[in-house]
């Protein structure tokens, strides 16, 4: 009995469950920051491999291991694999094999989930080893990470271009007043990288190169003051198969993006016209904050100033800052008690 009291402790997390990277937060610290796949053994159902090791394995794998992404759209598509790939995460975090500890976990989901989505997440963090599990909505997780006073009765408004989904959300007194949540987001600007390049060059790319083309040359404006060099890819002709070096440049993918980036505008359009006046007044003053790997986007804080006539700012660490404020949240669970789920 001695023994046991020694090892069991609750150990706290916070997890940013996200569709293309999961984050974990430990000590207010980033411990875990790891692509969002698992590789599964099909003839066994078990896991041989998580993150970016299974990443590596995307498109080269042979058929009896298959690589999965649990999410989709921001939510779990997959239980299974997401209850094995939140083991595996977490038992990056604590390595050990002679016990596991207690785990109290924060975790963020995206602010349109539906009920039953919110429960296929408390189901998996639970079955992952959750004894406490708390859960809170991304964009309110990203307005504490990057430093705004959420329970402020001034008005702030977050947009959070994730992998699955873009939150759009003006926040006010430790509530969301108005909130959209859509797909277009990281996974769908990838989609149309993929088919620009199909269509304007006739070359067959996969997943990790274009999302190699949206890190290298991705840009929303098709004039910027300091320009990235075009980037070269290779991949096999449609046509003929045989393989071809395209270099493809910043313009193009501005061009490739610009309806993507429209519907994201449109969205941003609907928060404001559904934002009270007195709201309305307080983030015209102080700006709209972008957060999320979409927000790296070149030209796109700028292009949505030119668009809007707020000023939009890039957060400091926007891939963090999600992670950041749930890790907050964590350390400061009694004072945001009433954000969570």
């Amino acid at each position: 009995m001695g023994l046991f009291s020694l090892f069991s402790f609750t150990q706290e997390i916070a997890i940013d469950l996200g569709t293309a990277n999961v984050i974990i937060m430990h000590n207010n610290n980033v411990v875990v920051d790891q692509p969002s796949i698992v590789a599964i053994d099909q003839n066994t159902g078990k896991m041989i491999a998580l993150g970016s090791q299974a990443r590596l394995m995307e498109g080269r794998a042979p058929d009896n291991i298959k690589t999965i992404r649990p999410l989709r759209n921001g939510v779990i598509a997959n239980f299974d694999a997401a209850e094995q790939m939140l083991r595996g995460m977490i038992k990056l975090v604590n390595p050990s094999k002679w016990y596991t500890p207690s785990l109290k976990m924060v975790v963020c989901i995206p602010s349109g989930s539906t009920e039953v989505e919110i429960r296929a997440v408390r189901d998996s963090s639970e079955h992952a080893g959750g004894r406490d599990v708390y859960m809170i909505y991304e964009p309110m997780a990203a307005a504490i990470g990057i430093g705004v006073d959420v329970t402020a009765p001034e008005g702030a408004m977050i947009i959070d271009i994730g992998g699955g989904t873009s939150e759009i959300a003006v926040i006010a007194l430790g509530g969301i007043v108005y909130k959209r949540s859509i797909t277009d987001a990281g996974d769908v600007f990838t989609a149309d990288v993929q088919d620009y390049m199909r269509q304007e060059h006739n070359i067959r790319l996969g997943d990790r190169t274009a999302e190699e083309i949206k890190i290298q040359v991705g840009a929303v404006l098709e004039n910027l003051e300091d320009p990235p060099q075009p980037y070269e890819v290779n991949g096999p002709n449609l046509m003929s198969g045989l393989p071809i070096k395209v270099p493809v440049s910043y313009q193009e993918i501005a061009h490739c993006l610009d309806k993507s980036i429209g519907r994201l505008e449109s969205a941003i359009l609907d928060v404001l016209e559904h934002t009270p006046p007195e709201l309305y007044a307080d983030i015209v003053k102080h700006g709209i904050f972008l957060t999320g790997g979409g927000a790296l986007l070149r030209g796109l804080d700028k292009r949505l100033t030119n668009r809007f006539g707020i000023a939009f700012t890039v957060s400091d660490d926007p891939l963090h800052a999600v992670a950041r404020g749930t890790g907050i949240a964590l350390n400061n669970i009694e004072k945001f008690s009433f954000l969570m789920r």
